[in-house]
């Protein structure tokens, strides 16, 4: 309860916005996300709260992509064989 009432940013804080469904979301707003700090148009605020959305998606993508490589382990074994594509 006192997140909230400690919470004195705006309610459209992207670094508090729900995580995306899916990789793929998260992935895409986070290209999206970085086109807009690399225009160098936003202010210093918005570059923080950019900066921290940045590192909660960037968590996000890789927790994905770690759970799906110990699926893979699961499945291959206890070594993981680099996939060849044919």
């Amino acid at each position: 309860m006192a997140k909230s009432a400690s919470s004195s940013a705006s309610p459209a804080n992207p670094a508090a916005a729900a995580l995306p469904a899916s990789y793929e979301a998260a992935l895409q707003e986070l290209e999206e996300l970085v086109d807009s700090l690399e225009s160098g148009q936003l202010p210093l605020d918005q570059l923080l709260t950019g900066y921290q959305r940045g590192a909660q998606l960037l968590k996000f993508c890789r927790d994905k992509l770690e759970a799906v490589e110990t699926q893979i382990k699961v499945l291959e074994g206890t070594e993981l064989k680099p996939w060849v594509q044919e």
